[in-house]
This record gives C-alpha cells, structure tokens and sequence, in this order.
C-alpha cells in the first residue's frame, strides 16, 4: 500500500511539472528546444502542412529549403501563432503548448521572427531602433518616464559589435544600405533576448559582401539562440548549415548535411532539378 501511494503521489508531481510553465524558463533536458509533431494546415482544401515533424535543438543553427509551395512560410506562422494548425502540436522545450498561445505572448516568451524585408524605423537613428526593441515594461506609464541604466546601454554596445553597427551608431536607419537594414533588424531581435529565432530569407538583395558578413553573424549567434534560417540560395546554405531539412508538400522529405540533401535523389528530383 505505501508503495502504491508513492507511486501515486510521483505521478501527481509528475502531471504537475508538466503543465507547469514558467515565465522565461524552457526546459530542454531532454533535447530539442521546439517541437513540431504531425502539424497539418490546410487552406480552402489545399494542405499548406501536411503531418509535418519538425524538431530544433538547443542553440541549433537550422537552414530550411523547399521549392515554393513547400510549407515553409506556413511552418513559421504556425510557429509564432499566426496560424493555428488544424491538427499536431506545437511546444517549446518540454512544457510550453505554443498552440494555446497568441502572437504577442510566444514573443515573449522567447520566440522573435524576422521577415524577408526589413521592418526598421527609418526616421530613428540605429541606437534609437534598439532602444525601442529592448526588452522591458512597455506599458505607457513606464515609457514616459523610461532611461537606459547602465547594463542596457551596455547590452545595446554588445548589440551594435555584434551585428557590426557600432561605427554608425547615430545614424539614421533610413540611411543604411540594404544589408546594414537587415543586420539592425537582426539586432532589434537580439534586444529580446530571444531563445528562438526564425529568420526568412535574409541575404536577399545584398552584395556578395554583405551576404559574407550576413553568414559571420548567424555562425556568430549558434550557441547562444536556436535559429532557423529560410533560404533559396544554395551557396549562402552551403556556408551556414551543418544540418538542412527539405520541406515538400508540406512534410519533411529529408534532413542531413548539405551533400547529402544535394545527392539525395529525391531533392534532385523536386527541388534542385536533375
């Protein structure tokens, strides 16, 4: 009988820890950080995903191709609750149900995306955009009266080397070359202090330099951010990737280093053409 209400009661501890979620806390002790399982969404009958199992780990930099049509904007949406699946889960580390939350609060909670076009504020200087982007109360009282102390000007100084701003700290963003936008944007990201980052496409339109810099930077965050990067250029892939998984239809055809996605017959034949 005592060995019967033990095991009862490390049940209930058990039901308890996993619908426990705290703010800011992910637990990844058993491995990935974000879980995607037989994730389905269909659109006026058209299956967008398509049981579609997707798994990140911890500090993992992820690079995700797939011919258009593919699921991978779709994939993102999911991921930061712009859609909601029809049928799968979605968690983050072992106890957080992304699907029982909205935009704003998976935000919070860790998970920022960054699109394929910029979204700075041209009008404000590069400091001034990482100020606004820097994670505290929001709430109109505390912005009116709101100052930098000392360690978020030294996050903001950590920000600016990071992305290889510092030299144009007091310009205006609207200013900026293309891939300088793109790397400010990055930064407005990193202000979140984000455990996941989702990022579409982020070389279109740079020069061959600046997309040299844009690979410095993502190989620079693993470790420190789980990263998903959405790209159709192969080269760009090829220097960032360890891991690439190939979306089709809406499901993973496969997943392994860039050779082996590049030899695999069956990306040759949907996506990178004979």
């Amino acid at each position: 009988m005592k060995q019967f209400e033990e095991d009862l009661f490390s049940e209930k501890d058990k039901i308890a820890a996993s619908s426990l979620v705290v703010e800011g806390s992910v637990d990844t002790r058993h491995g990935p950080i974000l879980y995607m399982e037989d994730v389905s969404v269909s659109f006026d009958g058209f299956k967008a995903l398509n049981q579609l199992s997707l798994y990140i780990d911890a500090g993992e930099l992820r690079c995700m191709i797939g011919p258009n049509g593919a699921g991978k904007t779709t994939m993102m949406d999911v991921i930061t609750g712009k859609t909601k699946p029809d049928t799968g889960s979605v968690f983050f580390g072992q106890t957080i149900d992304l699907l029982k939350m909205d935009e704003p609060a998976i935000a919070q909670a860790g998970i920022c995306r960054k699109f394929q076009k910029p979204s700075v504020f041209d009008a404000l200087t590069v400091f001034e955009n990482l100020e606004l982007a820097l994670k505290a109360n929001k709430s109109t009282w505390k912005t009116l009266f709101f100052r930098l102390n000392g360690e978020q000007r030294d996050k903001i100084e950590e920000v600016l080397a990071t992305i290889g701003l510092t030299d144009c700290i007091q310009q205006r963003a609207g200013i900026l070359s293309h891939g300088q936008k793109q790397w400010l944007e990055i930064g407005m990201l990193l202000m979140q202090e984000p455990k996941v980052m989702l990022v579409d496409e982020p070389i279109a339109g740079m020069t061959h330099q600046e997309v040299e810099r844009t690979a410095e930077l993502l190989l620079s965050l693993q470790g420190k951010h789980s990263i998903v990067v959405v790209e159709h250029d192969m080269e760009f892939v090829r220097s960032i990737a360890r891991k690439v998984t190939v979306l089709h239809e809406g499901s993973v055809l496969t997943e392994g280093t860039m050779d082996e996605v590049q030899n695999d017959p069956r990306v040759i034949q949907v996506y990178l053409g004979g």
